[in-house]
């Protein structure tokens, strides 16, 4: 099962799509069979810390364990300033049945000259391998193309972190290739696998 309703009404583009910047400034709620994703919340920083403070999580992200709830409030509040201004963020990944917050899953980037955008994502490591991240980032993709006027989503993961590659096969993207020593991350350049989903992909096998 999978619903997204809006937390308010916004503005489309005239196609019955909502705008990028409607759509940002108040992302949707979605609800999985077990997950309920949602913008995130000041209260949220001891549940995330007690995942991203973990170097295991962060060892294959593009951010490092956070040092203190401190830290993890900041970047809350750096999430909630960019969808106050319209701009791509993320959301709260919460367990349906308690609402604790077990990941995070958004944007990387957005263009809107090019209709596309990259997605990224990070849970407790509790939870790997059980499905959450596939079945939260199944939900993000139908939900970007329902609403949005996106013609292409990718995600990248390091070469080293084959399980994320799986995720994104599972949600129905596609793997496009390896791009060699792509990022720099924690003082090394690493390889990673491309990833990505066409609105004609979805529409020819849905989710």
């Amino acid at each position: 099962m999978f619903s997204f309703r809006w937390t308010r009404f916004l503005a489309s583009d005239g196609d019955g799509r909502m705008s990028p910047a409607a759509y940002f400034s108040s992302l949707p709620v979605l609800e999985t069979d077990r997950l309920v994703l949602r913008p995130l919340r000041r209260q949220d920083a001891k549940d995330i810390f007690s995942y991203a403070s973990d170097p295991e999580v962060a060892r294959y992200v593009l951010w490092g364990p956070h040092q203190s709830v401190s830290e993890t409030r900041s970047y809350i509040r750096y999430m909630r300033s960019l969808s106050r201004r319209g701009l791509p963020s993320s959301w709260a990944v919460t367990l349906r049945d308690s609402g604790k917050v077990i990941g995070t899953i958004g944007f990387m980037w957005y263009s809107e000259a090019n209709s596309a955008a990259e997605l990224g994502y990070s849970l407790s490591k509790s939870f790997w391998n059980l499905g959450y991240a596939t079945e939260a980032l199944r939900a993000v993709i139908r939900s970007v193309f329902a609403a949005l006027p996106v013609n292409r989503l990718e995600a990248q993961h390091d070469l080293r972190n084959p399980a994320s590659g799986r995720v994104m096969e599972k949600s129905g993207m596609k793997k496009e290739g390896i791009l060699r020593q792509r990022i720099r991350n924690k003082g090394e350049y690493v390889d990673v696998a491309l990833f990505a989903i066409l609105r004609s992909d979805l529409e020819n096998q849905p989710l």
